[in-house]
């Protein structure tokens, strides 16, 4: 009978905050020792259930997890570089092609 009151939407929600409050509690007293929380993923998708935006960035969420990151995306390679520590920037312009 209790599964069954779980498969409605006010029983999902009422598990829901339960298992939120039983997360924190375990935070709290330094009986979970795992950095994410089970509870914001269950919101979250029943956020995305009734949010076609939350949706969308879920799925682009998942799809940044899959792409590598690479330190020279976004610039041209080998022409311009920037130091943060010394402070100092050099840009390369293109040389322009010689005309005849």
């Amino acid at each position: 009978m209790e599964f069954i009151v779980f498969m409605t939407l006010p029983g999902l929600v009422i598990l829901l905050v339960v298992i939120a409050f039983a997360d924190q509690i375990m935070r709290a007293t330094g009986l979970g020792k795992r950095t994410g929380q089970v509870s914001a993923t269950g919101f979250e998708q029943l956020h995305a259930t009734f949010s076609p935006g939350k949706q969308s960035e879920l799925k682009e969420r998942q799809s940044a997890l899959l792409l590598k990151d690479d330190d020279e995306d976004g610039a041209p390679p080998h022409r311009s570089t920037v130091d943060l520590d010394g402070g100092r920037a050099v840009v390369r312009l293109p040389r322009a092609p010689e005309t005849p």
